[in-house]
């Protein structure tokens, strides 16, 4: 007979954390699932009796249990055997045996194959198997815990996973219409001091077409020189603005050259540099671009104008646009009453270097004029009636009207309001348009 307890002890508090368990008590002998039962009652859990080991299994396929305790010696099936057998269909139930102390051996082999939590001799004390009990579902709360929390950081790096990748395509995403935005601000930027510049040359004469000239020249002296970005791009604004200072100048300065106006019109005309510098004085981004348009006739020895700065004192990208811009007053006959071939500009100029001019920017100024700079690869475009645009295209290169003022300048992308405008402007001045194009680069 079994020596049980007078009186179980009641649940603890970590007990009553617990939720209700279902036990399975197994043995063979009544009298022993009835005292378990009475004992097991006092613990709060649902408990269930097998007098052997089909029972239970029978019993344990038709209803969840959380923990059995089973006697060692039964006919038919030991409890080894049927702690096996529960170890492979139910790993997660927990196993208590039941043992006489002539059966260690069996025993052993029990815990070995079915993973036995525990094992009490019989007969059995009861404080020691409530103990074994409480110590047992402490100890699947923690395998339980331990799996849950595992699975949840399982979870939470896979979520924080596809966070990152979501992450970073949306960091990529946002980078990439940030930098569409920077272009197009960029670019309309540019076309607003071209459309400026082009108001400009509305006064005609040795101004038509001047700026956009100077802008080129100057932008391929730059390239030539290895500018970066920034100075190469202030040089370019300040080419297209130079002459801002002209538009309050008397249209009559404009029908001669420099060489031949009076006295009194020359000094005039020679203030047109500070008109320009101050025409900008309320533009903060465009400061470089104005000490760039006061200085640019500025000569290298230190004659020029209106400072009388000399060598490296006259900003680079003044020193640059002296350059493209006596090259193209020599070309249109704006110093001198004839017009000069290229070559024969170049070569006029070149007794310039080292006096009017800066060495270094007359020597990149040169390289224009070798035989390999004409075959410069260039942007495919292709020339298309209005009528043959479409929405998204670009303006490979300025767009003038037959009279020479600019109406769309290159890098513009075409929308179909845009198509349908130029359609209206073809139809009005009666006279077929062709437009230089090419396909967006996305």
């Amino acid at each position: 007979m079994n020596t049980l307890a007078a009186e179980a002890p009641a649940p603890s508090s970590d007990e009553a954390r617990q939720p209700g368990r279902t036990l399975l008590c197994v043995d063979d002998e009544p009298h022993i699932l009835s005292a378990l039962q009475r004992l097991l009652r006092s613990t709060g859990h649902k408990v269930l009796t097998a007098d052997s080991g089909a029972a239970a299994l029978a019993l344990m396929e038709r209803e969840p249990v959380d923990l059995v305790i089973s006697d060692m010696r039964m006919p038919v099936m030991s409890g080894a055997d049927l702690m096996h057998q529960i170890h492979d269909r139910w790993p997660h139930v927990t196993r208590l045996l039941l043992t006489g102390h002539s059966d260690v051996s069996a025993t052993i082999a029990a815990i070995n194959e079915g993973q036995v939590h525990r094992y009490l001799t019989k007969p059995w004390n009861d404080g020691e198997l409530l103990l074994t009990l409480k110590e047992a579902f402490e100890h699947r709360f923690l395998k339980e815990e331990k799996r849950r929390l595992e699975t949840l950081t399982r979870q939470q790096n896979e979520d924080l996973k596809d966070l990152n990748a979501n992450l970073e395509a949306l960091v990529a995403e946002r980078t990439q219409a940030l930098e569409q935005a920077n272009d197009k601000v960029k670019r309309n930027y540019f076309n607003s001091i071209k459309t400026f510049s082009n108001l400009i040359e509305l006064r005609g004469g040795q101004l038509m077409g001047h700026a956009r000239r100077v802008g080129d020249v100057s932008l391929r002296i730059a390239k030539a020189m290895k500018l970066e970005e920034a100075p190469s791009s202030d040089v370019l604004i300040a080419s297209l603005l130079h002459d801002i200072g002209l538009i309050g100048l008397p249209d009559y300065v404009f029908s001669k050259a420099t060489s031949r106006l009076a006295p009194a019109d020359a000094a005039h005309y020679r203030q047109h540099t500070v008109y320009g510098e101050q025409a900008l004085l309320g533009q903060d981004d465009m400061q470089a671009v104005a000490t760039l348009i006061r200085s640019h006739h500025e000569r290298y020895d230190g004659q020029g104008y209106p400072d009388g700065l000399a060598g490296h004192d006259i900003p680079l990208g003044a020193r640059i646009l002296a350059v493209s811009d006596a090259y193209d007053d020599l070309l249109t006959g704006h110093l001198v009453s004839e017009r000069l071939t290229p070559h024969e500009a170049h070569a006029v100029m070149a007794h310039g270097r080292g006096t009017q001019f800066d060495p270094d920017v007359m020597d990149a100024f040169s390289t224009l004029f070798a035989p390999h700079a004409a075959t410069t690869e260039q942007p495919t475009a292709v020339l298309l009636r209005p009528e043959e645009l479409q929405d998204g295209m670009v303006i490979a290169r300025d767009f003038l009207s037959p009279q020479g003022v600019l109406l769309l300048a290159s890098e513009h992308v075409l929308t179909q309001d845009l198509i349908d405008r130029i359609c209206v402007f073809e139809k009005r001045s009666g006279r077929p348009l062709l437009l230089a194009t090419k396909q967006r680069k996305d």
